[in-house]
């Protein structure tokens, strides 16, 4: 795990202290809101509906049980007692005072954490694969190239003040669990004929207004020139990036506007005044950046196999859970176990201060001191061994945290909506409990299987409704809330829009409109195996709208 160099420990601790001094003086009513806005963004502070809202940077999705003790703190301490892990693997908290916050920071740079770069109109946090380092399918860890992207990213000079904010999304396994293709830049590892590492290139991915699945336009970049090609494409963004309109300001727009052709030439054109500039990776350099991603020692633990398959014909909801949310490591005697934040009911995301402090300890005990936030909103120890799930599950059972759900009806990624954001025109966490409520029998969602449904309290998309298998997204019509439906939305290497089925559903009826889809799901398809993203592919939407909607012909 990356630890901070003396640089880092200089520059968050100097943030720290202006940015204490910019509180004070808004406190005291030295400087107005408007004029604390940009200087707020520029920590990671929001004004919501209720309160100001903190959003803290975690790199990658990677924490040490120290940090996760540390959000626990801060949750108990300044917060009302939970965190909200959000879809760019950061965490949220909802309820601190303003004068509170250069104490939060404070506390948070003591384990190398911070909140810059988390808003305003900059390089977001750099995410991953939850998976990285663990994964039995990766070609390479991707959580070193993430680490020299954040460094070279954060201030810097050039791209501090971007037409708008710029995400940047990495993947090092042929299976996509980064949603690389609606990012600004996606980059996906790989290896040439001659086995060395480079990426594929994707730029002008995302969703909100206008959704758009991202164009390659590099097949493979060598390692050594990932800053280099990256400094490119944002120099062209930077450039040529509309301002006038911010609605239109993203990169995705550049790219449909420009042509991916021509836009891709003048990336190519920068990209040779730069690639053998000081801006070329020595190998050296990604040597010791990888260093500190070094996996653990993981002693062999052949044990584990037999007392897995007695477990688990010992107990059917243990088995379910195993089933559901332990995946392959790349060691055999090993998984990696995801921690649900979806109890049937629950809040999607939302951590207690006990959890937390919980998960710490269980990194510490069982997953070799690590943890690794997903951009689904749950948790994830990545190297646990197989010997270890047992006990491991009694103790997350008994606090709520052992919902073997990962990947089904009930996982669901939804946005705080209008219970918290001043941008929300509708709720998303009534709705997503509505339908974890309704869909929560184990065997049900066994029976639906792999389905992924996706809110958002508004248009900007937060809860990635348009990449969802089911998409719902919250709208206003006649000051009264809406709920627009999407189905057919991917986000992994197949990744594809959703659709719109038609009129919205009013918030007493969403959920009925959920299970008819299911139901038709499980009507068409051909057999128990038939992921609902292939039927809705192999079918189409006309047999999902007649059953929504009746007969009638609808735009």
């Amino acid at each position: 795990m990356y630890r901070y160099d003396e640089f880092d420990h200089a520059f968050v601790n100097e943030r720290v202290a202006q940015f204490k001094d910019q509180v004070e003086r808004r406190v005291s009513g030295d400087i107005s809101e408007d004029a604390f806005k940009p200087l707020r963004l520029m920590n990671g502070v929001y004004l919501q509906l209720h309160a100001y809202m903190l959003r803290v940077a975690v790199p990658y999705g990677t924490l040490s049980p120290k940090q996760v003790r540390m959000l626990a703190h801060v949750a108990r301490k300044y917060d009302r007692g939970y965190g909200h892990f959000t879809t760019r693997q950061n965490i949220q908290f909802n309820w601190p005072k303003l004068s509170d916050i250069p104490a939060i920071l404070e506390d948070l740079a003591s384990v190398e954490m911070h909140a810059i770069q988390t808003s305003g109109n900059c390089i977001r946090n750099v995410t991953t694969d939850q998976f990285a380092g663990a994964a039995a399918d990766e070609i390479a860890d991707p959580r070193p190239y993430a680490e020299i992207l954040r460094q070279w990213s954060s201030i810097h000079p050039e791209f501090s003040f971007l037409p708008r904010k710029f995400k940047i999304a990495v993947t090092g396994a042929p299976n996509d669990r980064a949603a690389i293709q609606v990012h600004d830049i996606g980059l996906q590892l790989v290896k040439n004929d001659a086995g060395e590492i480079g990426f594929t290139v994707y730029i002008g991915g995302g969703q909100g207004r206008t959704p758009m699945i991202a164009k390659k336009v590099k097949d493979f970049l060598p390692e050594s020139d990932l800053l280099s090609y990256t400094t490119a494409i944002m120099r062209v963004y930077n450039l040529h990036g509309r301002r006038d309109n911010k609605y239109k300001a993203r990169i995705k727009i550049l790219v449909h506007e420009t042509g991916l052709n021509e836009l891709k030439a003048q990336i190519e054109t920068e990209w040779a005044h730069l690639k053998d500039t000081e801006l070329k990776l020595p190998d050296e350099d990604i040597a010791a950046i990888t260093k500190y991603f070094e996996p653990p020692k993981l002693v062999d633990r052949a044990e584990g196999w037999g007392q897995l398959a007695e477990w688990k014909k010992a107990d059917a909801s243990f088995a379910t859970w195993v089933g559901q949310n332990v995946g392959p490591h790349h060691h055999p005697d090993y998984g990696t176990v995801t921690i649900s934040l979806k109890p049937i009911g629950g809040v999607p995301g939302d951590a207690t201060d006990a959890q937390l402090d919980l998960v710490a300890d269980l990194a510490e005990e069982y997953g070799n001191d690590e943890v690794r936030v997903t951009h689904e909103q749950n948790l994830v120890l990545p190297h646990v061994a197989l010997a270890d799930l047992e006990p491991l599950y009694r103790v997350l059972a008994a606090h709520g945290l052992a919902t073997g759900n990962a990947g089904l009806v009930t996982d669901i990624i939804a946005c705080p909506g209008l219970d918290y954001c001043a941008l929300a025109n509708a709720r998303s966490i009534p709705v997503a409990q509505e339908i974890s409520n309704r869909f929560g029998d184990d065997a049900r969602q066994q029976k639906i299987g792999d389905l992924k449904i996706k809110i958002s309290g508004c248009i900007n998309a937060c809860g990635h409704h348009h990449v969802g298998h089911i998409g719902i997204l919250g709208v206003e019509k006649k000051g009264a809330e809406l709920y627009q439906l999407t189905l057919g939305g991917s986000a992994d290497e197949n990744t594809s829009i959703g659709n719109i089925t038609g009129p919205g559903f009013e918030p007493d009826k969403i959920t009925d409109a959920i299970e008819t889809v299911v139901d038709t799901y499980l009507d068409l398809r051909t057999n128990d195996d038939e992921a609902f993203i292939d039927a809705y592919r192999r079918v189409g939407m006309e047999p999902f709208k007649e059953a929504l909607y009746g007969k009638r012909k609808l735009a």
